[in-house]
Order: C-alpha cells, then structure tokens, then sequence
C-alpha cells in the first residue's frame, strides 16, 4: 500500500505520521494489500478547525471521508471509524452481489481550483465506465456524494443518480 500524507498550512510531523499508520492498521485487515492501490489523507487547518480528508482507492472501489473537529486527533480518529465503517458495510455488498469484477474505479484526473468569472471554483474530470443503477448508488453512497454519474451497462447512456430528499434515490437519463 502506498500511503499518501499531506498538509496544508500545518507541518506533517512524524509523530502525525506514526499516529496515522497505527490507526490504518484496524483498517487494513479489511482490505486485500494487493487490492489497494494507495491511500491518501490531506490535513487542513480551516477557520480553527483540523480537517482530515482521507481516500482510499482499490481496484474496485473507491472510499472517502472528511471530518473536522478542533483537534487533529480527535479529527483523524473520527475519519477512521467513518472509513471503516464503510469498509464493512459495503464490502458484504460487493462480495455478496458478486460485483466485485464489476465495480469501477473513479480516477479523478487534475483537480482546478482556478475561479472562472467567479462561478467555477473546481474542475474534476471522471472516467465514466458502464454499470448498473446498483452498482452507481454503492458508489455514490461510498463516496458521500448526493449525485452520481454513470454510463448504463445495457444502453451505455451517460445517467446522473442522485439522492432524493425522502431518502430514495433519482436518475436523469440522457440521450
């Protein structure tokens, strides 16, 4: 696994590093070392507050979360139980629905967080692969996103998932 720790306006100590790994390591046993492709965390200081922004990608999925408290620690502890969490909770659902194969991976290519004419703040561009409704709310659920795009597996159109108010979800399709 290639570990990935960074900061922004705060200095990484070793001492964060060690802190981090020992964590990591009740994750871990969840997840097939060769199956993980790398992890990266991001630590921000924003308005007093220790952000801890953590994303593992694998070959099947992709996790992330972001917790912020006034205390680093108290920060990257809540970020860990919110990523094994999610670890375990969908994990039964990839091996049980045999999606395991069929999962795809998002890769976010560069990130912009150049402002144009002060309305676009950040740019991502997305691999979109074909899968079905299932395998997108998983996805969309594992990245604690509200919408989701993806390419259908039968009609190969581009859709857009998203969460509803009430709790259920909504597809736009496109032609």
């Amino acid at each position: 696994m290639k570990y990935v720790i960074r900061g922004e306006k705060i200095k990484v100590t070793g001492a964060i590093k060690d802190y981090i790994n020992t964590k990591f390591d009740r994750i871990t046993k969840y997840l097939d070392g060769k199956e993980v492709q790398d992890i990266i965390i991001l630590i921000k200081v924003k308005n007093n507050l220790q952000e801890v922004e953590m994303t593992i990608r694998t070959n099947h999925f992709l996790i992330r979360c972001e917790e912020a408290t006034d205390d680093l620690y108290k920060s990257i502890d809540l970020a860990i139980d919110v990523i094994e969490r999610q670890i375990v909770k969908n994990k039964n659902k990839i091996l049980t629905k045999s999606l395991k194969e069929n999962i795809h991976d998002i890769i976010l290519e560069e990130e912009d967080e150049d402002e144009l004419d002060n309305k676009v703040v950040k740019r991502k561009n997305i691999e979109v692969k074909p899968m079905s409704e299932e395998e997108a709310i998983l996805e969309m659920n594992l990245l604690k996103h509200d919408f989701f795009i993806f390419k259908d597996d039968e009609t190969f159109e581009l859709k857009v998932l998203y969460k509803r108010k009430d709790d259920n979800y909504g597809i736009i399709e496109t032609k």
